[in-house]
């Protein structure tokens, strides 16, 4: 068992070493290279991503053909297509590796196995699903309420691993600001 995984885990609830290996055997491993896509609009998406090693975004193409940014992910956080994955329909996100990425696949099959087999999982995931809708929310907020150098600075403060490893163009449209205007406010 991944031991940041298993201490992820038990940070949601209790779970014995037994319930670990069985959460484990549901889990399959997948290497990304830098560029590559785990997910593709149009593909439905089949899972739930634990990434392991590495950063990924997750965007669309908005009607003009730019890139919108909707979230990152890197090490011990997941990352999926809920609306796709939940309810079944073609993506129309793009999940893709912004550097060499390592997860771990939990299929939605194997989950509605898994909780049954360790109901206590159920309450993990509903527990993931809620931080995900808080910083969702909390995103909207700012994105409403600040001004773009208060987004970038409240951005950097509460994220500072992003900024050396996401390129300047992609936390500009996870921003909403242009390329040019960040480089202008990191100056």
């Amino acid at each position: 068992m991944n031991s940041d995984l298993a201490a992820y885990i038990r940070r949601y609830i209790e779970i014995d070493e037994e319930q670990l290996a069985h959460f484990h055997s549901y889990l399959t491993p997948k290497k990304l290279g830098k560029k590559q896509y785990l997910l593709r609009a149009g593909q439905t998406c089949k899972g739930r991503y634990y990434i392991t090693k590495g950063c990924l975004r997750l965007y669309y193409i908005d009607t003009k053909g730019h890139e919108q940014i909707i979230h990152f992910g890197i090490e011990n956080w997941w990352i999926t297509d809920y609306d796709s994955l939940l309810n079944g329909g073609p993506s129309r996100m793009n999940i893709q590796a912004i550097e060499p990425v390592e997860l771990l696949e939990l299929s939605e099959n194997s989950l509605s196995e898994l909780y049954l087999k360790v109901p206590q999982t159920e309450r993990l995931f509903r527990s993931i699903m809620e931080r995900t809708y808080i910083a969702i929310q909390r995103r909207m907020e700012y994105m409403f309420s600040l001004n773009s150098e208060e987004l970038y600075k409240s951005f950097i403060t509460a994220n500072p691993k992003f900024v050396q490893r996401v390129p300047q163009y992609m936390l500009a449209s996870y921003l909403g600001i242009t390329p040019e205007y960040l480089s202008a406010l990191r100056k």
